[in-house]
């Protein structure tokens, strides 16, 4: 394999956020234009969509982190969650898109060897937190419409999860302390994973998928399944209430009431059944981003996708949704939690 050839799959293989984001091979002096192209496919559009998208992610997330100082329920369990979610997409934008933004600019890496190392773990840390964090939350949910009257056991569970959360974050991602290291590729200094053989990326996409995307998801699955299997049966109890006659004296209690009293009941709130609305929506938005991103190099990785500027083009595009999550998910609390957006008028 030519010098060309090798730089191409170096590209390919590399060509994600969690397997070196951005490595693209500096075209060599000898190289063509339409080389030089392959490599930096796209650039300038890149470039614009990476500010925007940092731009949507700092300020949602800002503003969300600065409704819920403001609202008066900023102590619920709810926006305790909400509030670490924030904090690690917060962070996606500050420390993983911002770094790509100037690395795009930049092409060659400046930082040296352990800043390659750091900056390359926190990258991948607040990758993984915002996805544990959102298994967190539903967990949490889990347990507040299965077991309601846990409450003096739910705030410190609350805390133990999101502990939890980021500590699997901080493991998951420890490797890369090891794994990415300083050189010289084609003549300029980058920061990447060197892997010599195709199944060690092979074995690697496959442990991140798992990881990032398999595991948080069968667990949230498995949460919602008994979420949803409890509302079922909660709401065909209360049907039944009603037609026995308990309609009557249910109507003339208020919304507040009806949630205070639903719990010791057996009834599911609507509050709470609202909540469990809003984190499937996150849940929903987060398999949608990172599903495409995760098949894709693994599709790669495996050889099933051919290597040219086409696929390049399109891997380009793939790789953008997964920080969309970050950006989104503001959206998302503003939609279902009316009173965080009224705290910021």
């Amino acid at each position: 394999m030519g010098d060309d050839d090798s730089c191409l799959e170096r590209t390919w293989f590399n060509s994600d956020q969690l397997a070196g984001e951005l490595n693209l091979c500096p075209s060599p002096s000898n190289s063509t234009e339409d080389d030089f192209n392959t490599f930096y496919f796209y650039q300038t559009e890149q470039l614009a969509f990476l500010w925007i998208l940092l731009i949507l992610i700092v300020v949602g997330n800002m503003a969300v982190l600065v409704a819920l100082s403001m609202s008066s329920a900023r102590k619920s369990r709810m926006n305790y969650f909400i509030k670490h979610l924030a904090i690690a997409d917060l962070s996606v934008g500050v420390i993983s898109v911002l770094t790509d933004i100037v690395w795009k600019i930049t092409v060659a890496w400046h930082a040296g060897n352990i800043a390659c190392k750091v900056i390359r773990f926190s990258q991948v840390l607040v990758t993984y937190s915002s996805t544990y964090v959102l298994v967190a939350l539903s967990i949490d949910r889990y347990d507040a419409i299965c077991h309601p009257m846990n409450f003096s056991r739910g705030w410190r569970r609350a805390r133990i999860l999101v502990s939890v959360a980021w500590i699997l974050s901080a493991i998951f991602s420890s490797p890369m302390l090891v794994l990415y290291e300083q050189g010289l590729v084609q003549g300029q200094v980058q920061c990447w994973i060197d892997f010599t053989a195709p199944w060690q990326w092979q074995l690697y996409l496959t442990l991140v998928a798992v990881s990032l995307l398999v595991l948080p998801a069968l667990l949230i699955f498995a949460c919602y399944i008994v979420i949803v299997r409890t509302i079922w049966v909660q709401s065909a109890i209360f049907l039944g209430i009603n037609r026995a006659g308990g309609s009557a004296g249910t109507a003339m209690l208020d919304e507040d009431q009806e949630s205070r009293r639903a719990s010791s009941r057996g009834i599911i709130p609507r509050a709470k059944i609202k909540t469990v609305k809003m984190t499937f929506v996150i849940v929903f938005v987060f398999i949608l981003c990172w599903a495409p991103y995760i098949v894709f190099d693994l599709l790669q990785v495996y050889g099933h996708i051919p290597k040219s500027k086409t696929m390049i083009a399109v891997a380009t595009f793939i790789q953008s949704l997964a920080p969309l999550n970050s950006a989104a998910n503001p959206l998302i609390y503003c939609l279902f939690s009316t009173h965080l957006c009224r705290n910021l008028r």
